[in-house]
């Protein structure tokens, strides 16, 4: 398994956005299951990354897909009291960095409140707010 891949399976479930910044390309794109709007940018990415590791509870990895650059990463989580499975697409760029990640994730009702929990806390937190130009179309 790739290294990177390995690391983000340790730091994504803990909410830590210093630990997550590390594995980003500076460029790197984020696609988000709550709604069609890519983020861009290692800081914005980190500080979404990290907030979404404090609103899911017993986050693990399932299954692990992929090879070389490309990757599929299975998961289950809660969402308040809410089951939700998803998947993180993950592409590395050359320097074995996160270049892009989409997730996307069923049941709806469980995007639903993930959603409402993002808000909620972004909302909340200075050092996201310097962002907020790119939760217009949340």
């Amino acid at each position: 398994m790739h290294p990177t891949i390995q690391k983000m399976q340790d730091v994504v479930a803990k909410g830590d956005a210093d630990a997550i910044a590390p594995l980003l390309a500076e460029g790197v794109k984020f696609m988000p299951p709550t709604y069609w709007k890519v983020w861009t940018g290692r800081d914005a990415v980190a500080a979404v990354l990290g907030h979404v590791g404090q609103v899911f509870t017993g986050f693990r990895y399932r299954r692990v897909m992929g090879d070389g650059d490309a990757w599929a990463l299975e998961f289950q989580c809660k969402i308040g009291d809410l089951d939700a499975v998803g998947v993180d697409l993950i592409t590395l760029d050359a320097q074995g960095l996160i270049a892009t990640f989409e997730v996307v994730m069923r049941p709806h009702k469980s995007i639903g409140a993930l959603r409402d929990a993002m808000n909620a806390r972004v909302m909340r937190d200075p050092a996201f707010l310097k962002f907020k130009d790119a939760l217009s179309n949340v």
